[in-house]
Protein backbone atom coordinates (compact mmCIF):
# COMPACT_ATOMS: atom_id res chain seq x y z
CA UNK A 1 0.00 0.00 0.00
CA UNK A 2 1.18 3.62 -0.85
CA UNK A 3 2.41 5.64 1.86
CA UNK A 4 0.07 8.33 2.86
CA UNK A 5 0.55 12.06 2.52
CA UNK A 6 0.19 14.96 5.14
CA UNK A 7 -2.72 15.81 2.59
CA UNK A 8 -4.48 12.37 2.50
CA UNK A 9 -4.21 11.73 6.33
CA UNK A 10 -5.71 15.19 6.70
CA UNK A 11 -8.90 14.60 5.17
CA UNK A 12 -8.90 10.83 6.76
CA UNK A 13 -8.88 13.13 10.03
CA UNK A 14 -11.37 14.98 9.05
CA UNK A 15 -14.02 12.17 8.05
CA UNK A 16 -13.50 10.80 11.30
CA UNK A 17 -14.68 13.90 12.75
CA UNK A 18 -17.62 13.58 10.55
CA UNK A 19 -16.75 16.41 7.84
CA UNK A 20 -19.04 15.55 5.27
CA UNK A 21 -18.36 18.62 2.84
CA UNK A 22 -15.36 21.18 2.35
CA UNK A 23 -16.09 24.65 0.78
CA UNK A 24 -13.65 26.59 -0.80
CA UNK A 25 -11.77 27.63 -4.01
CA UNK A 26 -8.82 25.72 -5.30
CA UNK A 27 -5.58 27.00 -6.11
CA UNK A 28 -1.93 26.49 -5.21
CA UNK A 29 -1.12 25.84 -1.95
CA UNK A 30 -4.02 23.85 -1.46
CA UNK A 31 -4.12 21.40 -4.22
CA UNK A 32 -2.59 18.78 -2.47
CA UNK A 33 -5.70 18.87 -0.41
CA UNK A 34 -8.32 19.31 -2.90
CA UNK A 35 -6.51 15.92 -4.55
CA UNK A 36 -6.78 14.07 -1.51
CA UNK A 37 -10.71 14.82 -1.33
CA UNK A 38 -11.06 14.20 -5.16
CA UNK A 39 -9.39 10.85 -3.86
CA UNK A 40 -12.02 10.46 -1.10
CA UNK A 41 -15.79 9.07 -1.58
CA UNK A 42 -16.95 9.95 1.65
CA UNK A 43 -16.05 13.59 1.62
CA UNK A 44 -16.98 16.54 -1.28
CA UNK A 45 -15.46 19.62 -2.35
CA UNK A 46 -17.72 22.17 -2.91
CA UNK A 47 -16.48 24.15 -5.43
CA UNK A 48 -17.57 28.25 -4.79
CA UNK A 49 -16.94 31.23 -6.28
CA UNK A 50 -15.61 33.62 -3.24
CA UNK A 51 -14.34 31.87 -0.16
CA UNK A 52 -16.11 34.47 2.03
CA UNK A 53 -18.96 32.39 0.64
CA UNK A 54 -17.43 29.27 1.93
CA UNK A 55 -17.11 30.29 5.34
CA UNK A 56 -20.59 31.45 5.50
CA UNK A 57 -21.57 27.95 4.02
CA UNK A 58 -19.90 26.31 6.37
CA UNK A 59 -21.16 28.24 9.51
CA UNK A 60 -24.63 27.92 8.21
CA UNK A 61 -24.14 24.19 7.42
CA UNK A 62 -22.39 23.65 11.54
CA UNK A 63 -25.75 25.81 13.02
CA UNK A 64 -28.47 23.36 11.11
CA UNK A 65 -26.85 20.12 11.85
CA UNK A 66 -25.15 21.04 14.98
CA UNK A 67 -21.95 19.02 13.57
CA UNK A 68 -18.44 20.24 12.55
CA UNK A 69 -18.38 21.49 9.23
CA UNK A 70 -14.85 23.16 7.00
CA UNK A 71 -13.93 25.44 4.59
CA UNK A 72 -10.63 26.25 3.05
CA UNK A 73 -8.92 29.09 0.91
CA UNK A 74 -5.59 28.98 -0.56
CA UNK A 75 -2.36 30.60 0.51
CA UNK A 76 -2.66 34.29 1.35
CA UNK A 77 -5.42 36.31 -0.32
CA UNK A 78 -7.86 33.52 -1.13
CA UNK A 79 -7.59 32.28 3.02
CA UNK A 80 -8.00 36.24 3.69
CA UNK A 81 -11.26 36.09 1.74
CA UNK A 82 -12.15 33.69 4.35
CA UNK A 83 -12.19 35.83 7.32
CA UNK A 84 -16.10 37.44 7.65
CA UNK A 85 -17.94 34.50 7.19
CA UNK A 86 -15.61 32.96 10.19
CA UNK A 87 -16.13 36.18 12.24
CA UNK A 88 -19.69 35.13 11.57
CA UNK A 89 -19.68 31.34 12.33
CA UNK A 90 -17.88 31.98 15.60
CA UNK A 91 -20.27 34.68 16.68
CA UNK A 92 -22.63 32.64 16.21
CA UNK A 93 -20.64 29.28 17.99
CA UNK A 94 -21.10 27.64 14.88
CA UNK A 95 -18.49 24.52 14.86
CA UNK A 96 -16.45 25.45 12.03
CA UNK A 97 -12.85 23.87 10.88
CA UNK A 98 -10.73 26.52 8.21
CA UNK A 99 -7.85 25.25 6.64
CA UNK A 100 -5.64 28.06 5.36
CA UNK A 101 -3.05 26.81 3.25
CA UNK A 102 0.08 28.77 3.25
CA UNK A 103 3.07 29.25 1.28
CA UNK A 104 5.90 27.37 1.19
CA UNK A 105 7.76 26.65 4.48
CA UNK A 106 11.00 27.47 3.75
CA UNK A 107 9.54 31.13 2.47
CA UNK A 108 7.79 31.98 5.70
CA UNK A 109 8.98 34.90 6.97
CA UNK A 110 11.18 36.44 3.70
CA UNK A 111 8.00 38.69 2.00
CA UNK A 112 7.58 35.81 -0.31
CA UNK A 113 4.73 35.53 -3.02
CA UNK A 114 1.25 35.91 -1.97
CA UNK A 115 2.70 36.08 2.04
CA UNK A 116 0.52 36.01 5.16
CA UNK A 117 0.82 34.86 8.52
CA UNK A 118 -2.60 33.59 8.63
CA UNK A 119 -1.87 31.63 12.06
CA UNK A 120 -2.04 35.32 13.66
CA UNK A 121 -4.83 36.83 10.98
CA UNK A 122 -7.38 34.30 12.03
CA UNK A 123 -7.43 34.93 15.93
CA UNK A 124 -9.86 37.05 16.66
CA UNK A 125 -12.28 35.22 15.10
CA UNK A 126 -11.34 31.14 16.11
CA UNK A 127 -10.50 29.81 19.38
CA UNK A 128 -7.43 28.00 18.10
CA UNK A 129 -5.37 29.03 14.81
CA UNK A 130 -1.97 27.64 14.48
CA UNK A 131 1.01 27.05 11.81
CA UNK A 132 1.58 23.12 11.07
CA UNK A 133 5.64 23.23 10.71
CA UNK A 134 6.16 19.70 9.99
CA UNK A 135 4.64 16.74 9.22
CA UNK A 136 4.46 15.14 12.45
CA UNK A 137 3.14 17.59 14.49
CA UNK A 138 -0.31 17.76 11.66
CA UNK A 139 -2.09 15.06 13.67
CA UNK A 140 -2.57 16.48 16.84
CA UNK A 141 -2.81 19.45 15.76
CA UNK A 142 -5.57 19.30 13.53
CA UNK A 143 -7.58 17.12 16.55
CA UNK A 144 -6.69 19.97 18.92
CA UNK A 145 -8.24 22.69 15.93
CA UNK A 146 -11.21 20.23 16.25
CA UNK A 147 -11.83 20.06 19.99
CA UNK A 148 -11.82 23.63 19.90
CA UNK A 149 -13.59 24.37 17.35
CA UNK A 150 -16.51 21.61 18.56
CA UNK A 151 -16.24 21.56 22.37
CA UNK A 152 -16.41 25.57 22.39
CA UNK A 153 -18.80 26.01 19.61
CA UNK A 154 -16.59 27.97 17.06
CA UNK A 155 -14.01 28.22 14.75
CA UNK A 156 -10.77 26.36 14.88
CA UNK A 157 -8.08 27.12 12.14
CA UNK A 158 -5.07 25.31 10.61
CA UNK A 159 -2.21 27.10 9.20
CA UNK A 160 -0.69 24.64 6.02
CA UNK A 161 2.47 25.04 3.90
CA UNK A 162 1.49 23.47 0.77
CA UNK A 163 4.72 21.64 0.34
CA UNK A 164 4.10 20.05 3.78
CA UNK A 165 1.02 18.69 3.25
CA UNK A 166 2.69 17.23 0.02
CA UNK A 167 5.18 14.99 2.48
CA UNK A 168 4.85 11.71 3.83
CA UNK A 169 2.54 11.31 6.50
CA UNK A 170 3.89 10.14 9.97
CA UNK A 171 4.13 6.23 9.71
CA UNK A 172 2.11 5.87 13.19
CA UNK A 173 -0.51 8.91 13.60
CA UNK A 174 -2.46 8.37 16.66
CA UNK A 175 -5.91 7.70 16.43
CA UNK A 176 -7.38 10.24 18.74
CA UNK A 177 -10.59 10.23 19.94
CA UNK A 178 -12.50 13.28 18.76
CA UNK A 179 -15.52 15.07 20.84
CA UNK A 180 -18.58 14.77 18.82
CA UNK A 181 -21.35 17.09 21.00
CA UNK A 182 -20.57 19.13 24.02
CA UNK A 183 -21.87 18.55 27.15
CA UNK A 184 -24.28 19.95 29.32
CA UNK A 185 -23.41 22.15 31.85
CA UNK A 186 -25.22 22.34 35.97
CA UNK A 187 -25.26 25.63 37.63
CA UNK A 188 -23.26 25.08 40.77
CA UNK A 189 -25.62 25.24 44.21
CA UNK A 190 -24.92 28.29 45.22
CA UNK A 191 -26.24 29.49 42.52
CA UNK A 192 -29.47 27.43 42.05
CA UNK A 193 -29.79 28.58 45.77
CA UNK A 194 -29.52 31.89 45.17
CA UNK A 195 -31.85 32.30 42.12
CA UNK A 196 -34.15 30.30 43.93
CA UNK A 197 -34.17 32.34 46.80
CA UNK A 198 -34.61 35.75 44.03
CA UNK A 199 -37.29 34.35 42.24
CA UNK A 200 -39.01 33.28 45.37
CA UNK A 201 -39.01 36.78 46.73
CA UNK A 202 -39.67 38.51 43.73
CA UNK A 203 -43.58 39.71 43.06
CA UNK A 204 -42.79 40.45 38.96
CA UNK A 205 -40.56 38.20 37.06
CA UNK A 206 -39.76 38.59 33.57
CA UNK A 207 -37.98 36.07 30.98
CA UNK A 208 -35.81 37.55 28.20
CA UNK A 209 -34.50 34.59 26.11
CA UNK A 210 -31.93 34.37 23.50
CA UNK A 211 -30.28 32.03 21.07
CA UNK A 212 -29.56 29.90 24.54
CA UNK A 213 -32.46 28.74 25.07
CA UNK A 214 -31.83 25.77 21.64
CA UNK A 215 -33.65 22.72 23.14
CA UNK A 216 -35.23 24.26 26.49
CA UNK A 217 -38.75 25.61 24.87
CA UNK A 218 -40.49 23.32 26.99
CA UNK A 219 -38.57 24.26 29.80
CA UNK A 220 -39.08 28.09 29.51
CA UNK A 221 -42.79 27.68 29.45
CA UNK A 222 -43.02 25.51 32.29
CA UNK A 223 -41.23 28.01 34.21
CA UNK A 224 -42.77 30.34 32.81
CA UNK A 225 -46.36 29.54 33.53
CA UNK A 226 -44.98 28.09 37.64
CA UNK A 227 -43.76 31.78 38.00
CA UNK A 228 -46.08 33.77 36.06
CA UNK A 229 -43.61 35.20 34.10
CA UNK A 230 -44.06 37.12 31.02
CA UNK A 231 -41.67 36.21 27.98
CA UNK A 232 -39.81 38.29 25.51
CA UNK A 233 -37.13 37.39 23.38
CA UNK A 234 -33.74 38.64 21.59
CA UNK A 235 -33.75 38.18 17.52
CA UNK A 236 -31.53 35.00 17.70
CA UNK A 237 -34.18 33.77 20.41
CA UNK A 238 -36.60 34.07 18.30
CA UNK A 239 -36.79 30.86 16.63
CA UNK A 240 -36.89 28.68 19.45
CA UNK A 241 -38.85 30.46 21.85
CA UNK A 242 -41.87 32.23 19.95
CA UNK A 243 -43.53 29.45 18.99
CA UNK A 244 -46.57 27.93 21.06
CA UNK A 245 -45.75 30.42 23.48
CA UNK A 246 -48.96 32.02 25.54
CA UNK A 247 -46.45 34.09 27.56
CA UNK A 248 -45.12 36.02 24.62
CA UNK A 249 -44.50 39.78 24.73
CA UNK A 250 -42.37 39.67 21.87
CA UNK A 251 -39.02 41.52 20.78
CA UNK A 252 -36.84 44.29 22.41
CA UNK A 253 -34.25 46.17 20.63
CA UNK A 254 -33.92 47.94 17.48
CA UNK A 255 -36.17 46.02 15.94
CA UNK A 256 -38.10 45.34 18.78
CA UNK A 257 -42.32 45.19 18.91
CA UNK A 258 -44.91 44.70 21.29
CA UNK A 259 -44.39 44.52 25.14
CA UNK A 260 -40.85 43.06 25.72
CA UNK A 261 -39.10 46.72 26.59
CA UNK A 262 -42.11 47.26 29.15
CA UNK A 263 -41.80 43.67 30.68
CA UNK A 264 -38.11 43.83 31.08
CA UNK A 265 -38.35 47.54 32.60
CA UNK A 266 -41.84 47.15 34.92
CA UNK A 267 -40.52 43.87 36.45
CA UNK A 268 -38.44 43.80 39.65
CA UNK A 269 -36.87 40.76 38.81
CA UNK A 270 -35.07 40.17 34.81
CA UNK A 271 -33.46 37.00 34.30
CA UNK A 272 -31.54 37.09 31.03
CA UNK A 273 -31.76 33.32 29.91
CA UNK A 274 -28.98 32.48 27.19
CA UNK A 275 -28.70 35.70 25.82
CA UNK A 276 -25.86 38.03 24.93
CA UNK A 277 -28.07 40.51 23.98
CA UNK A 278 -25.59 43.41 22.73
CA UNK A 279 -28.01 46.66 23.30
CA UNK A 280 -27.45 47.41 26.69
CA UNK A 281 -29.37 50.71 26.21
CA UNK A 282 -33.01 48.30 25.97
CA UNK A 283 -32.09 46.91 29.37
CA UNK A 284 -32.85 47.80 32.54
CA UNK A 285 -30.68 49.51 35.23
CA UNK A 286 -32.85 49.84 38.19
CA UNK A 287 -34.04 46.56 38.79
CA UNK A 288 -32.55 43.28 39.72
CA UNK A 289 -30.95 40.88 36.83
CA UNK A 290 -29.87 37.45 37.10
CA UNK A 291 -27.92 36.10 33.64
CA UNK A 292 -27.65 32.56 33.04
CA UNK A 293 -25.18 31.77 30.28
CA UNK A 294 -23.09 28.52 29.35
CA UNK A 295 -20.55 31.07 27.93
CA UNK A 296 -18.89 32.22 31.41
CA UNK A 297 -17.44 35.40 29.73
CA UNK A 298 -20.85 36.26 28.76
CA UNK A 299 -21.92 37.02 32.16
CA UNK A 300 -22.06 40.54 33.16
CA UNK A 301 -20.48 41.94 29.92
CA UNK A 302 -23.78 43.90 28.83
CA UNK A 303 -25.75 44.78 31.87
CA UNK A 304 -24.94 44.64 35.95
CA UNK A 305 -25.65 41.41 37.20
CA UNK A 306 -27.20 40.74 40.74
CA UNK A 307 -26.38 37.12 40.22
CA UNK A 308 -24.32 35.37 37.49
CA UNK A 309 -25.29 31.76 37.05
CA UNK A 310 -23.08 29.53 35.07
CA UNK A 311 -24.84 26.93 33.12
CA UNK A 312 -26.82 25.90 30.04
CA UNK A 313 -30.63 27.28 30.14
CA UNK A 314 -31.83 23.39 30.15
CA UNK A 315 -30.25 22.27 32.87
CA UNK A 316 -30.46 25.31 34.99
CA UNK A 317 -34.52 25.42 34.67
CA UNK A 318 -34.72 21.72 35.64
CA UNK A 319 -32.32 22.39 38.88
CA UNK A 320 -34.44 25.50 39.66
CA UNK A 321 -38.19 24.95 39.08
CA UNK A 322 -39.08 22.26 41.14
CA UNK A 323 -37.51 23.94 43.69
CA UNK A 324 -39.39 27.71 43.45
CA UNK A 325 -42.75 28.24 44.59
CA UNK A 326 -45.43 28.30 42.38
CA UNK A 327 -46.91 32.02 42.04
CA UNK A 328 -50.48 32.71 41.75
CA UNK A 329 -50.88 35.97 40.94
CA UNK A 330 -50.88 36.63 37.41
CA UNK A 331 -51.59 40.31 37.55
CA UNK A 332 -48.18 41.34 36.09
CA UNK A 333 -48.48 39.08 33.29
CA UNK A 334 -52.15 39.94 32.21
CA UNK A 335 -51.01 42.89 32.32
CA UNK A 336 -48.25 42.55 29.82
CA UNK A 337 -49.65 40.67 27.76
CA UNK A 338 -52.64 43.04 26.93
CA UNK A 339 -49.89 45.68 26.95
CA UNK A 340 -48.77 43.24 23.62
CA UNK A 341 -51.78 42.74 22.27
CA UNK A 342 -52.86 46.61 22.14
CA UNK A 343 -49.24 47.55 20.80
CA UNK A 344 -49.60 45.31 17.79
CA UNK A 345 -52.68 46.27 16.89
CA UNK A 346 -51.41 49.76 16.56
CA UNK A 347 -48.58 49.06 14.62
CA UNK A 348 -50.51 46.57 12.18
CA UNK A 349 -52.66 49.40 11.27
CA UNK A 350 -49.43 50.42 9.03
CA UNK A 351 -49.41 47.65 6.80
CA UNK A 352 -53.07 46.78 6.64
CA UNK A 353 -53.78 49.73 4.78
CA UNK A 354 -53.69 49.42 0.78
CA UNK A 355 -50.95 46.82 0.80
CA UNK A 356 -52.58 44.95 -2.21
CA UNK A 357 -52.68 47.76 -4.91
CA UNK A 358 -49.40 49.93 -3.42
CA UNK A 359 -46.94 50.39 -6.09
CA UNK A 360 -44.19 49.81 -5.38
CA UNK A 361 -44.68 46.47 -3.40
CA UNK A 362 -44.75 46.91 0.45
CA UNK A 363 -41.84 45.08 1.59
CA UNK A 364 -43.86 43.75 4.78
CA UNK A 365 -46.78 42.23 2.09
CA UNK A 366 -43.50 40.28 0.57
CA UNK A 367 -42.35 38.76 3.77
CA UNK A 368 -46.09 38.32 4.79
CA UNK A 369 -46.97 36.24 1.91
CA UNK A 370 -43.58 34.62 2.10
CA UNK A 371 -44.47 33.34 5.65
CA UNK A 372 -48.08 31.97 4.93
CA UNK A 373 -46.70 30.21 0.98
CA UNK A 374 -43.45 28.82 2.58
CA UNK A 375 -43.07 25.14 3.70
CA UNK A 376 -43.62 24.65 7.72
CA UNK A 377 -40.19 23.29 7.57
CA UNK A 378 -38.46 25.42 6.01
CA UNK A 379 -35.01 27.64 6.46
CA UNK A 380 -34.64 31.03 6.08
CA UNK A 381 -31.89 32.83 5.60
CA UNK A 382 -32.12 36.42 6.26
CA UNK A 383 -29.48 39.48 5.15
CA UNK A 384 -28.93 42.24 7.42
CA UNK A 385 -30.39 45.20 7.26
CA UNK A 386 -34.02 45.62 6.25
CA UNK A 387 -34.43 41.86 5.54
CA UNK A 388 -33.87 41.39 9.40
CA UNK A 389 -36.58 43.82 9.96
CA UNK A 390 -39.47 41.79 8.09
CA UNK A 391 -37.46 38.05 9.26
CA UNK A 392 -37.83 39.68 13.09
CA UNK A 393 -41.82 40.32 12.08
CA UNK A 394 -43.44 38.11 9.21
CA UNK A 395 -41.91 34.97 9.69
CA UNK A 396 -43.40 32.43 11.99
CA UNK A 397 -41.85 29.86 13.97
CA UNK A 398 -43.05 26.70 14.69
CA UNK A 399 -40.26 24.45 16.06
CA UNK A 400 -39.59 23.08 12.56
CA UNK A 401 -38.65 26.16 10.70
CA UNK A 402 -35.21 27.80 11.20
CA UNK A 403 -33.85 31.25 10.86
CA UNK A 404 -30.56 31.86 9.92
CA UNK A 405 -28.81 35.40 9.57
CA UNK A 406 -25.67 37.73 10.57
CA UNK A 407 -27.48 38.64 13.76
CA UNK A 408 -24.08 38.67 15.89
CA UNK A 409 -21.66 39.26 13.29
CA UNK A 410 -23.88 41.81 11.28
CA UNK A 411 -22.66 41.38 7.78
CA UNK A 412 -24.00 42.35 4.42
CA UNK A 413 -24.51 39.40 1.92
CA UNK A 414 -24.89 36.55 4.19
CA UNK A 415 -27.76 35.27 3.02
CA UNK A 416 -27.11 33.66 0.00
CA UNK A 417 -24.15 32.02 0.81
CA UNK A 418 -25.66 30.64 4.30
CA UNK A 419 -28.42 29.27 1.70
CA UNK A 420 -25.78 27.37 0.10
CA UNK A 421 -24.93 25.89 2.93
CA UNK A 422 -28.47 25.24 4.79
CA UNK A 423 -29.11 23.36 1.21
CA UNK A 424 -26.36 21.29 0.79
CA UNK A 425 -27.38 19.71 4.29
CA UNK A 426 -30.93 18.62 2.46
CA UNK A 427 -31.71 19.30 -1.00
CA UNK A 428 -35.08 18.22 -0.53
CA UNK A 429 -35.67 20.70 2.43
CA UNK A 430 -36.94 24.13 1.28
CA UNK A 431 -34.46 26.77 1.93
CA UNK A 432 -35.55 30.78 1.10
CA UNK A 433 -32.91 33.45 1.42
CA UNK A 434 -34.59 37.00 1.75
CA UNK A 435 -31.74 38.89 0.51
CA UNK A 436 -31.65 42.70 0.20
CA UNK A 437 -30.54 44.32 -3.26
CA UNK A 438 -27.73 45.56 -1.68
CA UNK A 439 -26.70 42.27 0.25
CA UNK A 440 -27.01 40.01 -3.12
CA UNK A 441 -25.43 42.04 -5.20
CA UNK A 442 -22.11 42.31 -2.91
CA UNK A 443 -21.90 38.25 -3.73
CA UNK A 444 -24.17 37.92 -6.64
CA UNK A 445 -21.40 36.00 -8.66
CA UNK A 446 -22.29 32.79 -6.20
CA UNK A 447 -25.86 32.58 -7.44
CA UNK A 448 -24.00 30.48 -10.30
CA UNK A 449 -22.74 28.35 -7.82
CA UNK A 450 -26.72 27.10 -6.88
CA UNK A 451 -26.99 26.83 -11.30
CA UNK A 452 -23.20 24.64 -10.94
CA UNK A 453 -25.10 22.47 -8.37
CA UNK A 454 -28.65 22.39 -9.17
CA UNK A 455 -29.55 23.56 -5.65
CA UNK A 456 -33.09 24.18 -5.11
CA UNK A 457 -32.67 27.82 -3.44
CA UNK A 458 -35.06 30.03 -3.25
CA UNK A 459 -33.90 33.34 -3.67
CA UNK A 460 -36.14 36.64 -2.87
CA UNK A 461 -34.57 39.95 -3.79
CA UNK A 462 -36.11 42.96 -1.73
CA UNK A 463 -35.36 45.20 -4.20
CA UNK A 464 -35.60 48.87 -3.29
CA UNK A 465 -32.35 50.37 -5.16
CA UNK A 466 -30.76 51.57 -1.47
CA UNK A 467 -29.03 50.49 1.45
CA UNK A 468 -32.44 50.80 3.58
CA UNK A 469 -31.02 50.26 7.08
CA UNK A 470 -28.16 52.66 6.41
CA UNK A 471 -30.45 55.15 5.15
CA UNK A 472 -32.26 54.63 8.28
CA UNK A 473 -29.53 55.30 10.48
CA UNK A 474 -28.44 58.10 8.81
CA UNK A 475 -31.46 60.27 9.25
CA UNK A 476 -32.12 59.20 12.80
CA UNK A 477 -28.49 60.75 13.31
CA UNK A 478 -29.61 63.80 11.79
CA UNK A 479 -27.25 63.27 8.22
CA UNK A 480 -28.87 63.30 4.77
CA UNK A 481 -28.49 60.16 3.40
CA UNK A 482 -25.81 59.92 1.21
CA UNK A 483 -24.21 56.71 -0.73
CA UNK A 484 -27.00 54.67 -0.07
CA UNK A 485 -28.48 54.46 -4.06
CA UNK A 486 -27.90 51.23 -5.65
CA UNK A 487 -28.74 51.01 -9.81
CA UNK A 488 -29.88 47.21 -9.99
CA UNK A 489 -30.49 45.54 -13.31
CA UNK A 490 -33.51 43.23 -13.96
CA UNK A 491 -31.98 40.36 -11.76
CA UNK A 492 -34.71 38.13 -12.58
CA UNK A 493 -33.29 38.82 -16.12
CA UNK A 494 -29.81 38.11 -14.97
CA UNK A 495 -31.25 34.80 -13.05
CA UNK A 496 -32.68 33.37 -15.91
CA UNK A 497 -29.39 33.96 -18.37
CA UNK A 498 -27.66 31.88 -15.81
CA UNK A 499 -29.76 28.86 -16.40
CA UNK A 500 -32.14 29.50 -13.07
CA UNK A 501 -35.64 30.41 -12.83
CA UNK A 502 -36.04 33.69 -12.30
CA UNK A 503 -39.59 36.51 -12.25
CA UNK A 504 -40.01 39.82 -11.32
CA UNK A 505 -42.66 41.71 -9.55
CA UNK A 506 -43.44 45.25 -9.80
CA UNK A 507 -47.44 45.15 -8.88
CA UNK A 508 -48.36 43.32 -5.86
CA UNK A 509 -51.19 41.35 -7.82
CA UNK A 510 -48.19 39.59 -9.35
CA UNK A 511 -46.57 38.02 -6.34
CA UNK A 512 -48.30 35.38 -4.78
CA UNK A 513 -47.85 33.56 -8.13
CA UNK A 514 -44.86 34.49 -8.77
CA UNK A 515 -43.73 32.82 -5.25
CA UNK A 516 -45.98 29.34 -6.05
CA UNK A 517 -43.76 29.18 -9.52
CA UNK A 518 -40.71 29.80 -7.61
CA UNK A 519 -41.69 27.44 -4.34
CA UNK A 520 -42.91 24.81 -7.30
CA UNK A 521 -39.63 25.30 -9.52
CA UNK A 522 -37.53 21.72 -8.99
CA UNK A 523 -34.16 23.98 -9.30
CA UNK A 524 -32.85 27.24 -8.17
CA UNK A 525 -35.03 30.64 -8.71
CA UNK A 526 -35.03 34.38 -8.41
CA UNK A 527 -38.05 36.36 -7.29
CA UNK A 528 -37.03 40.11 -8.19
CA UNK A 529 -39.49 42.05 -5.97
CA UNK A 530 -39.63 45.82 -6.42
CA UNK A 531 -40.55 46.99 -2.78
CA UNK A 532 -41.14 50.44 -1.64
CA UNK A 533 -37.65 52.21 0.26
CA UNK A 534 -39.99 54.68 1.99
CA UNK A 535 -41.60 51.49 3.77
CA UNK A 536 -40.68 52.52 6.90
CA UNK A 537 -42.39 55.37 9.22
CA UNK A 538 -39.87 56.67 11.55
CA UNK A 539 -41.07 57.60 15.43
CA UNK A 540 -41.28 61.49 15.43
CA UNK A 541 -39.42 61.62 18.88
CA UNK A 542 -36.15 60.40 17.27
CA UNK A 543 -33.10 62.54 17.80
CA UNK A 544 -29.50 61.81 17.37
CA UNK A 545 -28.31 61.01 20.59
CA UNK A 546 -30.56 57.95 20.16
CA UNK A 547 -28.27 56.38 18.12
CA UNK A 548 -25.33 54.65 19.22
CA UNK A 549 -24.23 51.71 16.58
CA UNK A 550 -27.57 49.61 16.80
CA UNK A 551 -28.60 50.71 20.09
CA UNK A 552 -31.47 53.00 20.50
CA UNK A 553 -31.54 54.31 23.68
CA UNK A 554 -35.32 55.46 23.68
CA UNK A 555 -38.69 53.90 21.55
CA UNK A 556 -40.94 51.28 23.13
CA UNK A 557 -41.68 49.92 19.41
CA UNK A 558 -39.03 52.08 17.43
CA UNK A 559 -39.85 50.82 14.22
CA UNK A 560 -43.59 51.23 12.94
CA UNK A 561 -44.79 48.84 10.43
CA UNK A 562 -46.85 45.69 10.59
CA UNK A 563 -46.23 42.81 12.26
CA UNK A 564 -47.79 39.68 10.51
CA UNK A 565 -49.46 36.61 12.15
CA UNK A 566 -48.11 37.76 15.84
CA UNK A 567 -50.77 39.42 16.38
CA UNK A 568 -53.11 36.95 15.67
CA UNK A 569 -51.20 35.16 17.91
CA UNK A 570 -51.15 37.98 21.00
CA UNK A 571 -55.06 37.83 20.88
CA UNK A 572 -55.09 34.12 21.17
CA UNK A 573 -52.76 34.71 24.70
CA UNK A 574 -55.63 37.21 25.95
CA UNK A 575 -57.89 34.61 26.40
CA UNK A 576 -55.79 33.31 29.29
CA UNK A 577 -56.53 36.53 31.26
CA UNK A 578 -58.79 36.30 33.68
CA UNK A 579 -61.95 39.17 32.74
CA UNK A 580 -62.91 41.37 35.50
Amino acid sequence: MAKQNVAEQFVDILVRAGVRRMYGVVGDSLNPVVDAIRRTPSLDWIQVRHEEVAAFAAGAEAQITGELAACAGSCGPGNLHLINGLYDAHRSMAPVLALASHIPSSEIGLGYFQETHPDRLFRECSHYSELISNPEQMPRLLHTAIQHAVGRGGVGVVALPGDIASRPAPAKAAQTALVTSRPTVRPGDAEVDALVKMIDQAERVTLFCGSGTAGAHAEVMQFAERIKSPVGHALRGKEWIQYDNPYDVGMSGLLGYGAAYEATHECDLLILLGTDFPYNAFLPDDVKIVQVDVRPEHLGRRSRLDLAVWGDVRETLRCVAPRVRPKADRRFLDKMLKKHADALEGVVRAYTRKVEKHVPVHPEYVASVIDELADEDAVFTVDTGMCNVWAARYLTPNGHRRIIGSFSHGSMANALPQAIGAQFTDRNRQVVSLSGDGGFSMLMGDFLTLVQYDLPVKVIVFNNSSLGMVELEMLVSGMPSYGTTNKNPDFAAIARAAGAFGVRVEKPKQLTSALKDAFRHKGPALVDVVTDPNALSIPPKISADMVAGFALSAGKIVLDGGVGRMLQMARSNLRNVPRP
